[in-house]
């Protein structure tokens, strides 16, 4: 009878191991005849690798966003908890300072409580002084009453900014530990990103770098003739959309960083906030909160300054520019650029001036 023998492990360059990957990262099958033989994936084109990297670049996009929300209520949360511990020691300080007083009153009381007061006055130098002390124990001990119920009441506020710390500090770590978690995903995006682009040849890379980039390198263009900052700020809406037109426009060619809101490297809505705070116009942080910060505009009615979104869970944005052009900080193959608004899926508009 013929010797049963384990079959050997296959290679881990072996075509399981690129299924894997693949499921892993792009998302694909690869069939499996019924004889157990595994059939070789097919190589990904550079125009089906550009598709998987911008859907890849997309749901970062989204992750990137809810990062944005979750870094934006930690920070507000971490204001607040300070605040609050500011305001505890304050008034801890002055709780001090109150039992201080209440404990020179009780040590003053101890020390001359042993003598009847008839006899205290027998035996002072100067019954009239102590008469007129004994008068001003007496509102001393109204005063005292009245300052021990300060003190109780300054505990109990005390108490009060504790808890509302602690609630505080709960919410603080849930949001730390939720942009652990979004970071996790941006990060494992991007890096499947690169894995995808690192197995073309050079040359291949070479021609996708070009087509993701084109309208990257035509920004030069834009600005000599395509969409002019002189006309595009002429037609918005008023000085500050101009200004902040004029901002987004200075920051032609700078990265795009998650998370970023500048001066130096921007995410699609840092880069719009960072536009809109220099025209003195405070703005939400994420996607889905700037397109409620103003009034809602049709696309037939898109003027310069306007921010346009894009997706269906409205996880990018842009600034129009005019001619059916914007500028935007788009993922990180490419900085920040002009590029059609037609280049995506367009979701709605707002003006918020």
């Amino acid at each position: 009878m013929a010797a049963h023998r384990k079959p050997s492990r296959r290679s881990l360059n072996g075509s399981p191991a690129r299924t894997a990957f693949t499921i892993a990262v792009a998302g694909a099958a690869t069939a499996t005849g019924f004889d157990g033989t595994g059939h070789a994936e097919p190589a990904l084109t550079p125009t089906q690798v550009k598709a998987e990297v911008d859907k890849l670049y997309q749901e970062a996009e989204v992750a990137t966003e809810k990062y944005d929300g979750a870094k934006e209520q930690a920070d507000a949360a971490e204001r607040r908890l300070s605040a609050l511990r500011d305001e505890a020691a304050r008034k801890t300080d002055r709780l001090n300072s109150a039992r201080d007083e209440l404990g020179s009153i009780a040590t003053a009381q101890y020390r001359d409580g042993g003598l009847d007061p008839a006899l205290q006055l027998a035996l002072s130098d100067d019954p009239d002084h102590y008469l007129e002390g004994a008068e001003f124990v007496d509102r001393a001990g109204t005063r005292q009453a009245a300052a021990v119920a300060d003190v109780r009441e300054q505990l109990r506020e005390i108490e009060q900014l504790r808890g509302a710390a602690r609630i505080e500090l709960a919410g603080l770590r849930s949001r730390q530990a939720e942009l652990k978690r979004d970071e996790k995903v941006i990060t494992g995006k991007l890096d499947a990103a690169r894995r995808l682009v690192s197995r073309l040849s050079a040359a291949e890379r070479a021609r996708l770098g070009d087509g993701i980039h084109r309208a990257s390198r035509s920004a030069t263009g834009a600005r000599d003739g395509l969409v002019s900052l002189g006309s595009a700020t002429a037609e918005a809406p008023d000085s500050r959309a101009a200004a902040a037109l004029s901002y987004a426009y200075s920051k032609l060619g700078s990265p795009y960083v998650w998370g970023a809101t500048g001066p130096d490297a921007f995410d699609c809505s840092g880069l719009v906030q960072a536009a809109y705070r220099s025209a003195g116009i405070s703005l939400p942080r994420t996607t889905y909160a700037q397109i409620d910060a103003g009034r809602r505009v049709s696309r037939s009615e898109l003027a310069p300054g306007d921010l346009v979104f894009f997706y269906s869970g409205i996880s990018h944005v842009g600034i129009y520019l005019g001619n059916g052009m914007m500028i935007h900080a788009p993922n990180p193959s490419a900085p920040v650029k002009i590029a059609p608004v037609d280049e995506m899926p367009f979701a709605g508009a707002t003006r918020v001036v």
